[in-house]
């Protein structure tokens, strides 16, 4: 006999957001593209540049209108971080209908930083923006050897300069040869505009993908890793045995100083073994969140036991990931509601809405 899986409602704690709801019939509201080309310099020839996958957004704002850059993976190579990625650009006016670029507007090129984007490319872009319009991208240099967040700025989204790695200089390069990811930078509402914020008279950087480390910088563009006496990477929060981020934690969307903390959202992955939390998925990524000190970025005071958000939906459940993945990283305020922008099973993006005038429950979790 066939039986049915119960489910629990999922009341989010007064300091979090969400929960968060999908709007009906309108998802995923980025999918690939074979009809567009693009003149690759690398390559030297045309590249059907979005043609497999798009998926793991960035959002912003821009003259009143969301901006998604989305990840994008060409048909070369057979698996996941073995294709090249280029950073694609789609606006919107309603948050769910999106105009596309034909071209990427952040990808492996002849410049600077051809060693540390080539062949694996530009990956998993967060973005925020200074009040007064400066953006800034945080995004994974691949170059199919190591990892590195790379640093980008931009005055209109589409045309960008190459800072390079965020963390080659501090400590005389020791952090510029480790595998880093997911940079989340500290923001906050003005007037309804999402900014980046400073705190303490510096720039706050939440980045890591096992464990969520910080990171403080006076420029935005150079960063220095927060250590312990042993100059050791200083983990705020890290994978929990018997929870839905066993395997890994890993940055969301830009994190936000609220009035009781900074929320920052997290993508966890469930253990596959013993060690995950049984009720969801192995090797799922569902999405959580953390509060910290307002006054010290680096204090956790309250974390989350299950997730806000994970896969339900079919088209979160199959694609390039098929154990299911709903992997946040773009999140904008627009008309009063807050859009989250994710990936969906590493093939697509999604969006889903939190209305803070209704505060709804989060997605609710198996009891069996």
């Amino acid at each position: 006999m066939l039986t049915s899986t119960v489910h629990a409602q999922n009341t989010l704690p007064d300091w979090a957001f969400g929960g968060f709801v999908r709007p009906e019939g309108v998802n995923p509201v980025i999918s690939p593209d074979s009809t567009t080309r693009f003149m690759c310099p690398m390559n030297k020839r045309m590249i059907d540049w979005e043609s497999n996958d798009t998926f793991n957004p960035a959002a912003t704002i821009k003259n009143g209108k969301i901006v998604v850059l989305y990840r994008a993976e060409d048909k070369a190579g057979r698996a996941i971080g073995k294709r090249t990625s280029r950073i694609g650009y789609a606006e919107s006016t309603d948050g769910v209908t999106f105009k596309r670029r034909k071209t990427p507007v952040l990808f492996p090129a002849e410049d600077s930083q051809k060693a540390m984007e080539w062949p694996g490319g530009c990956e998993d872009p967060r973005v925020a923006v200074t009040e007064d319009g400066l953006y800034v991208i945080l995004y994974t240099q691949w170059n199919q050897d190591k990892a590195r967040i790379g640093v980008a700025t931009s005055r209109d989204l589409i045309k960008w300069q190459k800072h390079g790695p965020a963390f080659k200089k501090a400590y005389n390069g020791k952090f510029n040869e480790i595998w880093s990811k997911s940079g989340s930078l500290l923001t906050k509402l003005v007037k309804d505009k999402q900014v980046i914020a400073k705190v303490n008279g510096k720039y706050w950087l939440y980045f890591g993908e096992a464990n969520v480390n910080v990171a403080t910088s006076i420029d935005l563009i150079n960063w220095e890793p927060i250590v312990d006496s042993n100059q050791n990477l200083v983990n705020l929060i890290s994978p929990r045995k018997g929870f839905f981020d066993s395997n890994l934690t890993e940055c969301g969307p830009p994190a936000i100083l609220t009035d009781k903390g900074i929320v920052l959202m997290y993508n966890g992955k469930n253990d596959k073994g013993e060690d995950g939390d049984q009720r969801f998925t192995p090797n799922s990524y569902c999405a959580g969140q953390v509060l910290l000190d307002k006054n010290d970025p680096s204090k956790v005071l309250a974390r989350m036991d299950v997730p806000f958000f994970r896969p339900m939906e079919s088209f979160e459940k199959s694609g390039q990931y098929i154990a299911g993945t709903v992997f946040i990283e773009g999140m904008v305020y627009f008309k009063g509601k807050w859009l989250l922008y994710y990936g969906c099973a590493d093939s697509r993006v999604g969006v889903a809405v939190f209305d803070p005038k209704l505060k709804t429950p989060g997605d609710p979790i198996p009891v069996n």
